[in-house]
């Protein structure tokens, strides 16, 4: 392989990278790896469209005057993802503002920012947010380009199942078979005959396609742990009276309600449902769901002595019951997301040992000029 080819594939693994990144943070609603801001309000450190590198906040450890985070909001920008400083620490939690902003959020009619709420915080440097230029309006315009594409082939066949996050996949499930195609009728040039017998006249390596199988599993296990779980807020009013509504209770007494954790998968869960704010009591914080089933809990809110509207918070973290119980209970003690790097490993490892121990390094041929009719399957796949 040229090194002019080889800095081309390593450009787009990067820019593939980077985009799966962005999308899957937009999927899973919280940013993985990257984050970009789309408002004015930390113009100066991040302008409108440009990206920076999110450590999410199990990893970050604890928040601190000065950090840039990103949070749920309630009240900013009609509620959802905001990135704004934290520019004070109080008992009860963060005070956060745009840089570019005249005043706290705060004083805007944002409540006080838990960290039950914060869910990544900006890579900094000597005290100065890596910035990534404009990556944010690369990937909005892409997606955009995109939506038009599936919204054109929604009206072209009539169906609606071209729209959506399934059109999507479609859409680039497509585009990679075009793609292809054009390779391997580029690749019968007379010009790139010679690389081309070079680069692929010996099939693929197994082990990396291996390593390609490995990586899905891993992404995929992942997602099975990670997009179910997350925070949930529940919405609290002390009041003077008594009321119906398990969210509206007299002044310094509780209420319980029903939580439940559903697992559409085969695999049995092991899910942690644990309080994340004060006024928050479970009955059961370990729960064990088997496939396509239910399991459920109760929840406790309690309200302080004074009326007003008050905020509570409970985590869920869940994990593919592949190990022993009381191996995840001790991962997850000592941090909640290392039960998903082991499981991971286990995972996306054992499957490389394993394919890697049957095929012993043999190369993976997907198509030969010579005839094979009087050999078997699998010699005609690997020698």
């Amino acid at each position: 392989m040229s090194f002019r080819r080889a800095v081309g594939l390593s450009f787009q693994a990067a820019l593939v990278f980077v985009v799966v990144a962005l999308v899957a943070g937009q999927i899973l609603g919280t940013p993985v790896l990257f984050g970009y801001v789309e408002t004015g309000s930390m113009t100066g450190t991040l302008n409108p469209g440009d990206g920076f590198i999110a450590i999410p906040a199990a990893l970050a450890g604890d928040v601190e005057t000065g950090d840039v985070v990103t949070f749920r909001a309630q009240e900013v920008g009609g509620g959802g993802l905001t990135t704004h400083r934290v520019v004070r620490e109080t008992p009860q939690g963060y005070y956060t503002q745009g840089d570019a902003n005249p005043f706290t959020d705060q004083a805007g009619g944002e409540p006080v920012v838990k960290d039950a709420q914060v869910v990544a915080v900006a890579l900094q440097v000597n005290g100065r947010v890596v910035r990534i230029p404009h990556l944010g309006t690369g990937i909005t315009s892409v997606q955009n380009s995109f939506e038009d594409v599936q919204r054109r082939l929604a009206v072209m066949t009539g169906s609606r199942a071209f729209l959506g996050t399934r059109g999507l996949s479609y859409l680039l499930l497509a585009l990679s078979v075009m793609l292809y195609g054009y390779d391997v009728l580029a690749s019968r040039s007379p010009v790139r005959e010679r690389e081309r017998t070079r680069d692929r006249g010996d099939g693929f390596d197994s082990g990396r396609v291996l390593l390609v199988l490995a990586a899905v599993i891993v992404v995929t296990a992942t997602a099975a742990m990670v997009v179910p779980a997350g925070t949930q807020s529940f919405g609290v009013v002390s009041a003077e009276f008594e009321s119906d509504s398990p969210t509206v209770i007299r002044a310094g007494e509780s209420s319980t309600l029903p939580y439940t954790v559903g697992n559409g998968g085969l695999i049995p869960v092991v899910a942690y449902v644990e309080p994340a704010s004060n006024g928050v009591s479970i009955s059961q914080e370990r729960l064990y769901v088997d496939g396509r089933s239910t399991a459920r809990t109760n929840v406790t809110l309690s309200a302080p002595p004074d009326t007003g509207y008050y905020r509570r918070f409970v985590t869920e973290h869940r994990y593919l019951a592949v190990l022993p119980g009381s191996v995840i209970d001790g991962l997850h003690d000592v941090h909640p997301w290392l039960p998903i790097v082991v499981i991971d490993a286990l995972l996306g490892g054992g499957l490389y040992l394993i394919g890697y121990v049957l095929l012993r390094g043999r190369r993976v041929r997907l198509r030969t000029r010579e005839s094979r009719h009087d050999r078997s399957l699998f010699d005609r796949m690997f020698d």
